[in-house]
């Protein structure tokens, strides 16, 4: 008798499973802009116009903005982003440059106040070739880094385990930004 997976169908093998299906609107590209432009397609653009909670924003400035990673890493992955819809970072003006660097020191400061992170990644993917999800906007992403938060679970089953909600990150960043 052959075996198929749907022998299998339903019958417990042993491993535990974590189902993350809100993760499917990010892997078929939901959200991402179609094309380079500036504008309703384009979240980094389109995020400042809604509330800062709504958007996940945890702290503005004159030329770039703090917000909260919709698919984090880990607890805590913010970006600093500048307002305007720019792709490369050698297009930024001096002003933008300047603000991008503060806000980036201001958020691993807050992190490190209220979330105690061992260390930071910090980066930019320019390009789609470099990794860039929505390489048509600049940001830098700051990700909070503990150690053993790479674990089993992201190699193995392609997830992340965050043990607190976007809302609660967003609050108490917001809350604590300096």
């Amino acid at each position: 008798m052959t075996e198929s997976s749907a022998d299998f169908a339903g019958v417990p093998d042993g491993f535990g499973r974590l189902w993350t299906p809100h993760r499917m609107v990010y892997i078929q590209g939901e959200n991402k802009p179609r094309h380079g432009e500036a504008g309703a397609d384009c979240p980094f653009c389109f995020a400042p116009k809604r509330s800062d909670e709504d958007a996940l924003i945890v702290a503005r400035g004159e030329v770039v903005y703090a917000v909260l990673n919709l698919y984090p890493y880990n607890s805590g992955h913010l970006m600093t982003v500048p307002y305007r819809h720019v792709a490369d970072y050698t297009d930024l003006t001096d002003d933008e440059v300047v603000e991008l660097a503060d806000f980036t020191q201001r958020a691993m400061r807050t992190v490190r106040a209220v979330m105690a992170p061992q260390g930071f990644n910090l980066g930019m993917n320019l390009g789609a070739v470099a990794g860039a999800g929505i390489a048509a906007h600049l940001h830098q992403h700051v990700v909070p880094r503990w150690d053993g938060d790479t674990n089993f679970v992201p190699v193995v089953a392609q997830t992340r385990v965050l043990p607190q909600l976007l809302s609660d990150t967003r609050n108490l960043i917001a809350d604590a930004w300096v």
